[in-house]
C-alpha cells in the first residue's frame, strides 16, 4: 500500500523552456512527492547554461554549469528548499547515458529533492545510502536504476 502524497507547494519556472514538453508540472510533482517524508514548499527552476555556471559559481565557487542545484533553507517541519536544473547540462548527460530525458530529470528532481531533507553524498557510506533511496524511489516512478552499470 503507498503512502498518501505530503502536501506540495510548487512553483515551477522555465527560464529555459526547451525541455517544457517533457517538464510538465504534474510530472515534475510527482517526482518530488514520491522523494518527499515532509510537506514542502519547493520552487523548480529550469535554467540555460549561463545562468548554471553563474550559480554554481556564485554558491559553490565552481566556475562550469552543473546538473543540478539544491538551495535548502529548512527541512523540518517543513521542507523549503530552490532546485534549479541546468537544461543543457541535462540534455547532454541523458544523452551520454543513453538515458531518455525524462528519465534523466526525475532522477535529478529527486536527487535535488533528498539533497533539501538533509540527504548527502559526501562520503562513500553517505553515497551509497542516497543512491540506494533514489534507487528505490525511482523505481516507484518507473524509472531504472541511474546507477546500473556504473
Amino acid at each position: 500500500m503507498s503512502r498518501p502524497a505530503p502536501p506540495l507547494q510548487l512553483s515551477l519556472q522555465q527560464a529555459d523552456a526547451r525541455h517544457r514538453s517533457v517538464l510538465t508540472r504534474a510530472f515534475v510533482r510527482r517526482c518530488l512527492q514520491a522523494a518527499l517524508n515532509a510537506p514542502a514548499e519547493l520552487a523548480v527552476r529550469i535554467v540555460d547554461a549561463e545562468e548554471g555556471r553563474a550559480l554554481n559559481r556564485d554558491f559553490r565557487v565552481k566556475d562550469y554549469a552543473t546538473n543540478v542545484l539544491t538551495f535548502d533553507y529548512s527541512a523540518q517541519p517543513m521542507v523549503m528548499a530552490d532546485l534549479v536544473l541546468c537544461a543543457p547540462v541535462v540534455e547532454q548527460e541523458a544523452q551520454q547515458q543513453g538515458r531518455s530525458l525524462q528519465a534523466h530529470y526525475a532522477h535529478l528532481l529527486v536527487h535535488g529533492a533528498l539533497h533539501a531533507q538533509g540527504w548527502d553524498h559526501e562520503d562513500d557510506d553517505e553515497a551509497a545510502d542516497m543512491q540506494a533511496l533514489e534507487t528505490l524511489i525511482l523505481a516507484t516512478l518507473g524509472v531504472d536504476d541511474p546507477y546500473a552499470g556504473n
